[in-house]
């Protein structure tokens, strides 16, 4: 070769040279790569993502989604206990609804639930006096208040003080969680007019439990009975009046057979109790009694502050749908209250004779309801 030829077959050797420890630098780098990015793969196929605990919960009341506790109960309470349980992902809810007979009528939910036909229900005291007779405390006290989410939480903070409410359901296989107030007042809803008192004498008058005893000295007749029976009974003739509240009325058309209320301003109460089998609860991990727990006293807020809520517009939408309304004057509350046997006094004796501090359980609620400030027409404990 001539110099020059010399000089480029080396430089061109030295290009070949340089190339070869690049593409060896770059293939070590690529080799690298795909072996971290196998070792991450590896890694991620060896230790999957915790699967959640399943937890099989059956849900039950007699009453269906008309009834707006039950409404309620699967629009909140359910998608709350499913949110608490979420934050963390070890537990997760498979849930089997029965509502509206599907495995028991109203009357049927405390038995159901102590025999364990249900995990979770809510269970309508007013059936139970004999059962769980500290429930009645609202009932035993009418012309108090009208406030639902007042009742709940003073209940609530009863159940914390006494607690022989809590043993009065444990006696019956149950855990109880909370209790809930689902109506503003009691009105009466009538066939015929009732402007007064005295337009109530001699007329059957449908109602539940111990509130049947508010109807004494008015010259009506009390009929126990249940929401899912007054329409036909109504329509019947088997009753010509009924005590209930507003939203009932209109959500089950009873308007249709009882186009006349009442407005008497009775009283709210808290009817309802939500519960667990105990042995359903036993078995729960804590997390999860925790979730269900908070789950359940945001229920009882959220469900007392609906029943609250609603009351006007039912009150219109019993009207629009041609009902008509008499208010009860002032004078004529008074003296129903007054004239009424001593439901509450009656009631706290009944406790006494079981051990059971009556009195002092009823004077706690009458001084929540003084320190509320509530339109007490009277004191029951005085």
């Amino acid at each position: 070769f001539s110099s020059w030829n010399k000089k480029r077959v080396i430089y061109f050797f030295n290009q070949l040279q340089e190339g070869k420890k690049m593409l060896t630098k770059q293939f070590k780098i690529a080799t690298g790569a795909v072996v971290a990015g196998a070792m991450v793969l590896g890694l991620g196929t060896a230790t999957p993502a915790k699967s959640a605990e399943m937890i099989n919960l059956t849900a039950i009341d007699g009453y269906s989604p008309k009834s707006m506790w039950v409404k309620e109960f699967i629009e909140f309470l359910i998608p709350e206990i499913d949110k608490g349980l979420a934050k963390t992902g070890n537990y997760k809810v498979k849930w089997n609804q029965a509502w509206g007979g599907q495995i028991v009528k109203p009357r049927g939910v405390m038995g159901a639930m102590q025999k364990g036909l249900g995990d979770i229900g809510v269970v309508t005291t007013v059936f139970h006096s004999d059962k769980v007779p500290l429930q009645m405390i609202a009932y035993a006290t009418p012309f108090v208040t009208s406030d639902p989410v007042l009742i709940a939480r003073t209940v609530d903070k009863l159940v914390g003080k006494y607690p022989q409410y809590r043993a009065a359901f444990k006696k019956f296989n149950q855990h109880y969680l909370t209790n809930a107030a689902v109506l503003d007042t009691y009105n009466i809803f009538s066939k015929k007019e009732i402007k007064g008192i005295s337009d109530m004498k001699g007329i059957k008058t449908g109602s539940a439990g111990l509130n049947l005893l508010w109807l004494k000295n008015t010259g009506a007749v009390g009929v126990a009975g249940s929401l899912v029976k007054y329409h036909n009974w109504l329509s019947r003739g088997v009753v010509g009046a009924i005590m209930l509240w507003t939203e009932s009325v209109v959500n089950r058309k009873m308007y249709e057979v009882a186009p006349y209320m009442l407005k008497a301003n009775l009283g709210s109460a808290n009817s309802k109790a939500i519960t667990m089998n105990i042995n359903s609860w036993n078995k729960l991990p804590g997390e999860a009694k925790k979730v269900i727990t908070t789950a359940a006293n945001a229920y009882r807020e959220h469900v007392t502050r609906a029943a609250k809520a609603v009351a006007k517009a039912k009150e219109a939408q019993f009207v629009a749908k041609g009902g008509k309304i008499n208010v009860l004057a002032q004078a004529q509350r008074v003296k129903w209250a007054n004239e009424m046997p001593d439901v509450a006094s009656a009631w706290a004796g009944r406790l006494e004779k079981k051990g059971i501090p009556g009195k002092a359980i009823l004077k706690t609620y009458m001084d929540a309801m003084r320190a509320a400030n509530q339109p007490i027409v009277r004191h029951w404990d005085k």
